[in-house]
């Protein structure tokens, strides 16, 4: 059985704001620990107005707090808009509050607009110096950090760190650290095959994993129909439409008919970009899934459902959840 997860973007919707969103998501960790699923991990962004986990650690806290059993994660932590030391130590923190359930997974992208970035740095490095903060991270939690200042909770704690990506880069890292990947094939899937074989082919034993294990996001919309799946997916394809777009907005309500109403660069747009997405009744993403895992071997799949309506959304993962045994 191939493990399931949660990725939660804590979204915003049209007519509501951050409070309800952090209700949402603890509500949806309650059920996903009851159905089986092994984490749920929150997304750090920044200056979106439907996106509300840009506080990642803190909101990790709130879902850990609320659950029992089910680790819970970042997914990932920008690292280029923080320093390693007050990573380790909020993780060191959480690991600390709820030993054994933490996951820290590391990306370089900003994940914000060029302003919110500068915003966030200041006159830090960039992305390019993503390997070295990572080791600087990673031996700030060892239990024999080689620096001399010590990160207080965090030390000797041994949170397990992920790498996060959508390009070889990435997975490159990922291989030579010997750490697990998690690869972002919800938005970004062009070089999933590319970037999956470079990972499994470069990949050196360390202490934390003997054997390469890759984790895949996608985009699951399940319902009862196709039809209705087909109609709920319409709110995440709106958002990236306007996000594309320089129009970043919350997350908005089903619109009937809204591909048939998109421009041929949009509609292109949509199809690759959400090209890795198991859209219908049960069957049907059973199908897709199957077909997904038989093209990758994944080992994990991390499960995205950007659903406007909270009980459309809880439903979607009930029935992701049940296809489990099957896959």
């Amino acid at each position: 059985m191939v493990p399931f997860s949660i990725l939660d973007l804590a979204p915003i919707t049209e007519g509501g704001g951050a409070a309800q969103s952090f209700r949402n998501s603890l509500e949806l960790a309650r059920h996903g620990e009851r159905w089986g699923y092994r984490r749920i991990w929150l997304a750090e962004h920044h200056g979106l107005p439907g996106i509300a986990s840009a506080a990642t650690a803190v909101l990790i806290g709130h879902v850990a707090a609320g659950t029992a059993t089910i680790r819970v994660g970042a997914g990932g932590i920008m690292l280029p808009n923080h320093a390693p030391l007050v990573i380790a130590e909020q993780f060191g923190t959480l690991e600390s509050l709820f030993p054994g359930r933490i996951d820290l997974g590391l990306g370089r992208a900003p994940g914000s607009d060029p302003a919110t970035t500068q915003a966030l740095r200041r006159n830090l490095a960039g992305p390019d110096d993503f390997p070295q903060d990572v080791l600087e991270l990673m031996d700030f939690l060892s239990a024999r950090p080689r620096q001399a200042v010590r990160a207080v909770p965090g030390e000797g704690l041994k949170v397990p760190v992920w790498i996060l990506g959508s390009s070889l880069f990435g997975a490159q890292l990922a291989a030579a650290l010997g750490l697990p990947y998690a690869f972002a094939a919800h938005f970004a899937p062009a070089l999933m095959d590319q970037a999956i074989a470079a990972y499994r082919a470069g990949f050196r034993p360390s202490d934390q994993l003997e054997r390469p294990y890759v984790m895949l996001g996608c985009n699951v919309f399940a319902a009862d129909t196709d039809a209705e799946a087909e109609l709920l997916a319409t709110s995440m394809q709106q958002s990236f439409v306007s996000l594309r777009s320089g129009r970043p907005t919350r997350l908005p309500p089903p619109a009937p008919g809204y591909l048939e109403r998109t421009t041929p660069p949009e509609r292109a747009m949509l199809d690759q970009v959400l090209s890795c997405s198991a859209i219908g009744a049960p069957e049907t993403v059973a199908r897709n899934l199957k077909a997904l895992l038989a093209r990758t071997g994944a080992d994990e799949l991390i499960i995205a459902s950007h659903i406007f309506d909270q009980a459309a959304r809880l439903r979607s993962y009930e029935l992701a959840a049940a296809l489990g045994d099957r896959l």
